[in-house]
């Protein structure tokens, strides 16, 4: 396929002897004699790119770059005028105009700047497919009620600037989640700055946040700029937060409120522009409550919340996400794809996840290289995946069916239930008896019982 011009100029002599010339270097070219009749060619023919004079009886070449750049936005347009000035050709170039060129017209410069042009729109095209592949890459697999609602929130927040705290056990997803709300915001063609909270030392926090000047301290040879800094206009992560420094909160408040800083060591005061979203695996509001977190910084950061639900309540999720994971880590490893068996995904459908998707991509990583054939079995799933092979102290199924008295049976579920829902929540007695519905007291009396 040769590129198509579309070349809108009032001048016959000049339709004629560009047509002439483009033709000879392979082009494809279509001509128009104003901008009414090129506006009608575009949005019939769709051109690769528009060689458009200024200077044309009705619509002009300016009215005619607003309506392309307005409904094709894609289509590459450079101007070409025996009239130019620095005034029109800013104006052309605010508009959208690729390039500006003045007659009498150089072959050679013409030639350049289609050349240049459809370069720029192979970029663009090549950008808008990887970041379309970021974001498959980044959705959030499964289609439980609970990850549709998370999408909905996604798609209604991400567009705007709201600040945004997302909430999660470990290994739900939180960052993934960042991630698709960045690649689906306006900021998406900035950059996307992670700050490991949990993982940064105390002692290092502000520098690391905020950068330094040369001097600073011992050891700072030369400036280096700060994780906010770097975000620029762009979004700035802040994961697992819960984990940071009362003495650091209380300095990141006073920037969000202030939205400026220092450098450590200088004097010049910067503008924080970023966004914000941070994720948390812990219960900020029961963190306020025993003084670990401040009260102040976490309604700043909760404008919107999204809370992440773990993998054990959205268990029809785990057939796609196994899939999911077996299709990646074969095309990774260049394997062929390994299927799971009907029995083996009910296994993997009982078991708790405690440790959320992560437990279970890391687990199928595991098992497309252990597993001997192409379809994983039951018998290939290990302990404490598989409850057969384990002995946890939960009422395996085929012990529970074997009981023929239903009020037995009943009681020996609640038992194995109770104990396997407090395990889940480190023994808690409020957090157990509050995820299964029922009251402490009720819950202290079974336990006696």
């Amino acid at each position: 396929m040769f590129p198509s011009v579309l070349i809108v100029d009032d001048e016959p002599s000049i339709l004629q002897s560009l047509s002439g010339l483009l033709s000879d270097e392979g082009f494809e070219v279509i001509t128009a004699s104003n901008g009414y009749e090129a506006l009608q060619i575009i949005d019939r023919e769709s051109p690769d790119l528009v060689l458009l004079d200024i200077w044309m009886p009705g619509i002009d070449g300016i009215e005619a770059l607003q309506e392309i750049k307005k409904d094709h936005p894609s289509i590459q347009v450079i101007i070409i005028t025996g009239h130019g000035t620095i005034e029109t050709a800013v104006k052309a170039t605010k508009l959208g105009a690729f390039d500006f060129i003045e007659k009498p017209l150089s072959i050679d410069k013409v030639i350049v700047a289609i050349n240049n042009s459809l370069n720029f729109r192979r970029l663009e095209e090549e950008n808008r497919y990887l970041r379309k592949k970021t974001i498959e890459k980044h959705s959030l697999t499964g289609n439980s009620p609970a990850i549709v609602k998370i999408r909905e929130q996604i798609a209604i927040a991400a567009p705007t600037d709201a600040w945004i705290l997302i909430t999660g056990e470990n290994g739900t997803g939180k960052e993934l989640v960042a991630r698709t709300i960045h690649q689906l915001s306006s900021r998406a063609d900035k950059p996307l700055i992670d700050v490991h909270c949990a993982a940064i030392p105390e002692d290092l926090f502000e520098s690391e946040l905020f950068g330094y000047e040369k001097g600073a301290f011992q050891g700072a040879v030369s400036r280096k700029k700060g994780k906010l800094e770097l975000a620029g206009k762009g979004t700035i992560f802040l994961d697992e937060i819960g984990d940071m420094s009362l003495r650091m909160q209380g300095k990141l408040l006073r920037v969000f409120q202030e939205l400026k800083y220092q450098r450590l060591g200088g004097t010049r005061t910067l503008t924080m522009d970023a966004r914000v979203i941070a994720s948390s695996n812990k219960d900020l509001e029961r963190e306020i409550e025993i003084g670990n977190f401040r009260e102040d910084l976490y309604y700043r950061l909760n404008v919107i919340p999204i809370e992440v639900p773990p993998l054990r309540a959205r268990i029809d999720d785990i057939p796609m996400l196994i899939k999911t994971f077996l299709d990646e880590i074969g095309e990774q490893n260049r394997e062929k794809q390994k299927t799971i068996s009907p029995d083996a995904m009910q296994l993997l459908q009982r078991y708790n996840w405690p440790g959320n998707v992560r437990e279970l991509k890391n687990l199928m990583a595991r098992l497309v290289i252990m597993a001997r054939g192409d379809t994983i079995e039951v018998s290939d799933i290990p302990a404490p995946y598989n409850s057969e092979l384990t002995n946890t102290g939960v009422c395996r199924k085929d012990e529970l069916f074997s009981i023929n008295d239903l009020k037995v049976a009943k009681k020996a579920f609640e038992k194995e239930f109770i104990k396997q829902k407090l395990k889940e929540h480190n023994h808690n007695i409020t957090q157990t008896a509050k995820a299964i519905g029922v009251g402490r007291s009720y819950l202290h009396k079974k336990l006696k019982d």
